[in-house]
């Protein structure tokens, strides 16, 4: 089986976050974006009592994974699985609370990596992005059959694209000529479409549509949105709770997530709060933590990353 390099992001701060709540005897956490398994096997290293439930829509990560963590057998559940299905399959393996969430969002390493996956826009490869890659529509299928507003509008809102629409225009224009098929020639129309002022700053003019597109392709704000609150109901007292996201979108789902349990409705000059009010929720992070100089030099791929976390301290009125 081919090796993939991997760093896992914020390592050590993810795991002295969770260290509280997933050190004691019988802890589980749930590793909802498992990939290659390299914060699960650290976790598993350092928390000799932990039992992990890795999630991934991906077979071949999770194929990986078993691999990499064959030494830990009767430790690891491996489930495939789209991470919003957080309530299912916990019901089924008899689990009815979690002591640790760890959600690291976005691509993996291996699936950048590896060009036929069709994630990378520095790679000439097929346009598939899809993360189960055994079903569903691939970014090929997006572009050639989206009419142009809609286009548009996953550029604007998905990649945060100033120039959404001259993108969009320029595809439905090249579509009629070919359908496209492969990540060089959206790449090619994609930079053409852009204003050369603009295409010489800020690395390859390609980048936000292929997160525009990965976005749209694997449904990953919907899915985070519903994944988040059950990841929350899940939680044990006492449990925490840490997401690694990489751009404002995915942060803005996590930080309303954490808000709702975290904030009282209570007028400030009340005496006192109702137990029905009170938070049940405590911000670990008062705002999403980005890494350090040192954290990205050892890992370029956390330049862009965001830490929350949270510990349930109460029931959900």
């Amino acid at each position: 089986m081919t090796a993939y390099s991997h760093v896992p992001v914020l390592e050590q701060r993810c795991l002295d976050l969770l260290a509280p709540a997933i050190s004691h005897d019988g802890a589980i956490m749930v590793d909802a974006t498992l990939g290659l398994g390299g914060h699960t096997e650290s976790a598993l290293e350092r928390f000799p009592h932990l039992r992990v439930v890795g999630f991934d829509r991906d077979t071949e990560a999770l194929n990986h994974s078993r691999e990499r963590l064959s030494r830990f057998a009767g430790r690891v559940d491996f489930v495939h699985s789209v991470y919003d299905r957080i309530e299912e399959e916990l019901a089924a393996l008899n689990i009815a609370e979690v002591h640790g969430f760890l959600f690291d969002l976005g691509v993996s390493s291996m699936q950048l990596d590896k060009a036929e996956r069709g994630f990378a826009y520095s790679q000439t490869a097929p346009l598939d992005m899809r993360m189960n890659a055994t079903t569903g529509r691939t970014a090929a299928d997006v572009v050639n059959t989206y009419d142009e507003r809609d286009l548009a509008r996953i550029l604007r809102v998905y990649g945060e694209e100033r120039f959404a629409s001259r993108v969009a225009k320029a595809i439905v224009r090249e579509r009629e000529i070919q359908p496209f098929s492969t990540s060089d020639r959206l790449v090619a129309v994609v930079r053409d479409a852009i204003p050369a002022a603009t295409r010489r700053t800020g690395g390859n003019p390609a980048k936000r549509t292929f997160q525009a597109l990965r976005i749209e392709v694997n449904d990953e704000l919907s899915v985070l949105e519903r994944a988040i609150p059950a990841a929350l109901d899940a939680l044990a007292v006492g449990g925490r709770i840490v997401v690694l996201s990489y751009h404002s979108l995915e942060d803005r789902i996590v930080k309303n997530a954490f808000r709702v349990g975290s904030e009282t409705t209570t007028p400030v000059d009340m005496p006192f709060i109702p137990d029905s009010d009170k938070p049940w929720l405590e911000l670990l992070t008062r705002s999403s933590q980005g890494a350090t100089e040192e954290e990205i030099e050892a890992n370029p791929r956390s330049a862009s990353v965001r830490l929350r976390a949270a510990e349930r301290i109460g029931v959900a009125a």
